[in-house]
């Protein structure tokens, strides 16, 4: 079989049902959508913390007493 068979099979295959196709494929851009945000508002949010404690100074130091 050669590389041209396989193909011609696969796209018979995907034109034979349409349906679950097209399912996978939104369910492969859904789900690398929602990795490609939390990787974001992970990133983003360590930039925002890192940025706060930078701003704070080198020379300062917090205690708080928790009674």
């Amino acid at each position: 079989m050669s590389i041209l068979d396989a193909f011609r099979i696969a796209l018979n295959a995907l034109s034979a049902n349409r349906m679950r196709s097209a399912l996978t494929v939104l369910g492969l851009v859904i789900g690398v959508g929602a990795v490609i945000a939390l990787m974001a508002m992970g990133r983003g949010s360590e930039a925002a913390v890192t940025a706060r404690i930078q701003s704070l100074g080198s020379d300062l130091l917090f205690v708080r007493s928790n009674a």
